[in-house]
């Protein structure tokens, strides 16, 4: 990161307005900016989490696709960023940049280091002027021929305003709510998730060394047009139906999306369980607009590239019993309040949904209700949804594997109110609304707690709002060889708080073998540095056992590790029991340790570099008694770097220290 964009942390965002349609409509995030450049024949640059695959390995999930972000590739556009100011268009792109183009003609071009024949472009376009979203064109070439041309579209990104958001950009502040904004606010207001995404197969499969370039064609309808990475893929053949099976198109599915398929598809099911046979749903695009129930029964698509389970968000007459005023596209268990639902195993279709605005009351997510029992979720595409996986306890056993969940308005995942031994592992989220993946043990007169819950080998990257993992209580969950990159505001890459009513943490919550990324963002309501991993004691003091090992922490924007307890309760509520051993840091805009809470933790073999402030930034409880109201306790002589130099004494404080930005990560020998 750029002296300059350090000084972006601090001054508001940089407006650049442009024409829309006649309209002029501010595009944020336009500051350091490139010349625009002449393209010249870039090799292929493979990534994951805008960082060379060297320093992730062995982190996040072992994806189909190779990443590459456009950054990298051969372009006659202009590059954005880097920058970490939320509301900006290059702070929401993978790594912190992204390639904008404006004029019919320009171009990114990637070359393929492996053979492909499908390809997922994220990309940015402006909103209309009144919201809502455009349509514009991009013609995709290889090797110079033109081989299809997508429709990009802004309908599913940018919103405004404050949560739960709008899609109005003349939206202002809610009256009363706390912000440091100017007055008057600027419109349109704090503008936010502006990334889309959008697959595409090529036809036919090309070599490593292949160009692929994405082009501007004289019909371009917008301004300008961010792209910001592209994953390429070798998608293969469409999965056969298996033996003692039934086929949805059998009971009269259509598989070209005009007719409603849920009357069969349900039809398809209710018979496959009458006779013990499962269901398969071949290639094709299916219209679904409402909930499938599904219990004890086995759902196969063909693969999540050719079975496509596609929908509208449609107004219910009256607010259904869930509190819904929708309906959309999902496969749901029954609610635990009906019994829930066991040894149901969903695999292999995609769900494209409609939804383009955030109603929480809404049961509008790719998979919901209450799934367990030895069940499995596997192989899914869940896109444009609300929430992809969300599920309300009480419930237990369940395994959720190789699920690609993009461009949600909230969570990617969430387990929800007495939820048990679920494990989640090997699954790709981007792009989400809110958490990435979230473990919520909402507090309850039944006394459910969630419990014996793993999150494990996913990589979750650029959540526009809150963490790309968190846990709100619960008792002896893990969060494990994750990779986590990116977090844009009010929240960072690794989080434990008590707060949403959650249940106190109990047993042991363990943090092991996560790398995260660029975490540690500025915090915009308490204009605050958050850590890349930060504890919050919001509602009660956090003291079961919380293990942080073995992990490395890359690039902060401020600090490594934060433990923080809100103002008003600062006397009340403490973080301690809580280890660190066997860590990396390297990187941080600030401290490795930010203590604003009285407590205590352990530090073991915790090794850091390129850090830009004192290690240890202890401001407690802020009654600056001379002895520090957090203890920092440095085991053994193992920690290397600078804990205990002249410059960090135990009471040092520091309300908000200056960002020095560290160099880019490098191997650690």
């Amino acid at each position: 990161m750029s002296q300059s964009v350090s000084q972006s942390v601090f001054r508001r965002r940089t407006v650049v307005i442009g024409a829309v349609v006649g309209a002029l409509l501010a595009v944020p995030g336009l500051s350091a900016v490139a010349s625009p450049q002449m393209a010249t024949a870039a090799e292929p640059v493979v990534t994951r989490a805008g960082l060379d695959p060297a320093l992730v390995q062995g982190r996040g999930a072992t994806v189909p696709f190779i990443e590459q972000e456009a950054e990298n590739a051969a372009t006659t556009g202009e590059k954005i960023g880097p920058s970490r100011e939320a509301y900006t268009l290059p702070a929401e792109a993978s790594g912190r940049s992204a390639v904008r183009l404006t004029q019919a003609g320009q171009y990114v071009e990637f070359t393929l280091s492996k053979p492909a024949n499908a390809l997922t472009l994220r990309y940015s376009i402006p909103d209309s002027a009144t919201g809502g979203g455009l349509r514009s064109p991009l013609d995709v070439l290889v090797n110079g021929k033109r081989a299809k041309t997508m429709t990009l579209t802004s309908e599913y990104a940018w919103l405004y305003g404050m949560y739960p958001f709008s899609n109005d950009p003349n939206v202002d502040p809610k009256p009363g709510w706390w912000k440091p904004e100017p007055d008057p606010v600027a419109k349109p207001f704090r503008p936010n998730h502006f990334y889309d995404e959008q697959r595409l197969m090529l036809g036919k499969t090309y070599r490593a060394g292949d160009k692929v370039r994405f082009q501007l064609p004289a019909g371009t309808t917008v301004a300008w047009t961010v792209l910001d990475v592209a994953d390429f893929e070798l998608v293969a053949q469409p999965l056969r139906q298996p033996a003692k099976s039934l086929s949805v198109r059998l009971f009269g599915a259509d598989p070209t999306g005009r007719r409603d398929a849920a009357p069969a598809i349900e039809r398809t099911i209710a018979m496959a369980k009458r006779i013990g046979w499962s269901v398969f749903i071949p290639p094709g695009t299916y219209q679904v607009n409402r909930h499938i129930v599904v219990d004890q029964v086995t759902v196969r698509g063909a693969g999540n590239w050719w079975t496509i389970i596609k929908g509208k968000v449609l107004p219910l007459a009256q607010p259904a019993p869930d509190k819904s005023v929708h309906s959309a596209p999902g496969f749901y268990g029954r609610y635990a309040a009906d019994g829930g639902s066991t040894k149901v195993h969903l695999s292999d279709f995609a769900i494209e949904s409609d939804v383009r605005e955030r109603i929480d009351t809404d049961q509008v997510n790719g998979i919901g209700g209450a799934i367990g029992g030895g069940s499995t979720i596997r192989n899914l595409y869940l896109h444009r949804t609300k929430v992809g996986i969300w599920l309300d306890g009480p419930m237990s056993g369940l395994l959720i594997e190789n699920n690609v969940i993009t461009d949600a308005i909230a969570d990617g995942m969430n387990l929800h109110l007495g939820v048990s031994h679920v494990r989640a592992t090997n699954n790709f989220v981007r792009n989400t609304g809110d958490d990435g993946l979230a473990m919520w043990s909402e507090a309850n007169p039944d006394g459910l707690v969630n419990h014996n819950n793993v999150y494990d080998h996913n990589t979750v990257q650029t959540p526009t709002l809150a963490n790309n993992i968190a846990i709100y209580g619960g008792r002896d969950n893990a969060v494990t060889d994750n990779l986590v990159a990116d977090p844009i505001r009010e929240g960072s890459t690794l989080h434990a708080g008590s707060r949403f009513n959650s249940t106190p943490f109990e047993g042991t919550l363990s943090f092991a073998r996560n790398t995260t990324v660029r975490g540690g963002p500025r915090d915009l309501n308490w204009n605050l540095g958050l850590g890349a991993i930060w504890l919050y004691a919001l509602q009660s003091t956090m003291s079961g056992r919380i293990e942080v090992t073995d992990s490395a922490f890359l690039d902060s924007t401020y600090n490594a590790f934060l433990f923080v307890v809100d103002w008003p309760v600062k006397d009340d509520y403490r973080i301690e029991n809580v280890a660190f051993r066997n860590i990396k840091v390297d990187g941080t805009g600030t401290n490795v340790v930010n203590a604003r809470v009285g407590g205590w933790a352990t530090f073991e073999n915790v090794d850091a570099r390129n850090v830009g402030a004192p290690f240890v930034n202890n401001c407690g409880t802020f009654h600056f008694t001379g002895t520090p109201e957090f203890d920092v306790r440095l085991l053994g002589t193992s920690n290397d770097g600078n804990w205990t130099a002249d410059n960090t004494p135990p009471g040092h404080c520091e309300d908000r220290p200056a960002v020095v930005p560290p160099p880019p990560p490098t191997p650690w020998s």
